[in-house]
């Protein structure tokens, strides 16, 4: 028992700090695909895909 009582000090707060860096790198991925997503030749092929979607005959 000495053992776990001696590595819990050590990992105090840990979580905390695992999730504000995981917290910032989604933020950031976000921002990436957005650029991404909202550039001239994706938004243009997206707009193709969902024209064609919508004009598909049933």
């Amino acid at each position: 028992m000495a053992a776990r009582g001696e590595a819990a000090p050590r990992d105090a707060g840990m979580t905390t700090s695992e999730y504000a860096v995981g917290t910032i790198a989604a933020a950031g991925f976000a921002a990436v695909l957005y650029k991404i997503v909202t550039s001239g030749a994706v938004s243009g092929a997206l707009e193709s895909m969902i024209g064609k979607a919508l004009d598909a005959p049933f």
